[in-house]
């Protein structure tokens, strides 16, 4: 597991026992999760000096009970506690599929294409719902760099994801109409559904649009998906259009 998998499950250890839903299993993990960050001496030196303190959980139930006589009030101050620990454990977690995104992204003279990319990793822990449109915009510019690139300027005042992205395939020939082979239409009909999908999500979860007050909130797994499925296709297209222009230069 890494740094912020162990942050994170700390955390929950503890807003468990705060909030009365403690199990045997956050007896027996609590110390193997604390001992993981008193390890690491940058994150020691940002975990809540209480962290240290107690040893065990009913150490931090006697710190902890008589502090707030809220369950609200206990939850808010550990994850305050928590916040900078946090914050420095996402700063070195390491997302093996980042880098190869971001090295496919660097071979394209694209600085808006990178940008959304940078943008949309970076929001998504800390900004579920930035992220997501990051990660529809990525796509959009995707589509239409490589749109520019093979002279097509009909998109420029396209803001439809679906219709830039039908153009875009259709372009580099990634459409099941252009394709007999069976598995090649069950692969790239989910590469459809995934674009449509993220348009989806970005309208009903991102920062987009506004929401009621039931409205549907964004949470870093989300993200983490989004993201991660829009970076594989923006890979896909720009790999797709490289290897085209490599054929059509020869």
């Amino acid at each position: 597991m890494s740094l912020i998998d162990d942050v994170d499950a700390l955390q929950a250890i503890y807003v468990n026992r705060a909030t009365g839903l403690g199990n045997n299993d956050d007896e027996r993990d609590y110390p193997l999760y604390r001992q993981s960050i008193l390890d690491d001496p940058r994150a020691a030196s940002l975990a809540p000096a209480w962290v240290k303190r107690h040893r065990n959980l009913d150490q931090f139930w006697g710190f902890i009970k008589p502090k707030f006589g809220s369950y609200a009030e206990r939850r808010s101050f550990i994850w305050d506690e928590f916040r900078a620990l946090a914050d420095y454990a996402e700063s070195v977690d390491v997302h093996p599929s980042d880098a190869v995104v971001s090295e496919a992204m660097n071979r394209f003279d694209a600085e808006h294409v990178r940008g959304a990319w940078t943008k949309a990793i970076e929001r998504r822990a800390s900004d579920p719902e930035g992220a997501i449109t990051m990660a529809r915009t990525l796509l959009e510019s995707v589509c239409k760099h490589i749109l520019e690139e093979a002279g097509d300027s009909e998109h420029e005042a396209n803001s439809d994801l679906n219709k830039l992205y039908k153009q875009t395939a259709s372009l580099l020939n990634l459409t099941k109409a252009q394709h007999e082979e069976v598995v090649f239409k069950q692969i790239l009909g989910g590469c459809t559904a995934v674009v449509e999908g993220l348009g989806s999500l970005r309208n009903r979860l991102s920062d987009a649009h506004g929401k009621g007050k039931n409205g549907a909130k964004a949470a870093p797994r989300h993200a983490e998906l989004a993201v991660n499925l829009a970076g594989s296709m923006a890979m896909f297209l720009l790999a797709t259009w490289e290897s085209r222009s490599g054929q059509e230069q020869r």
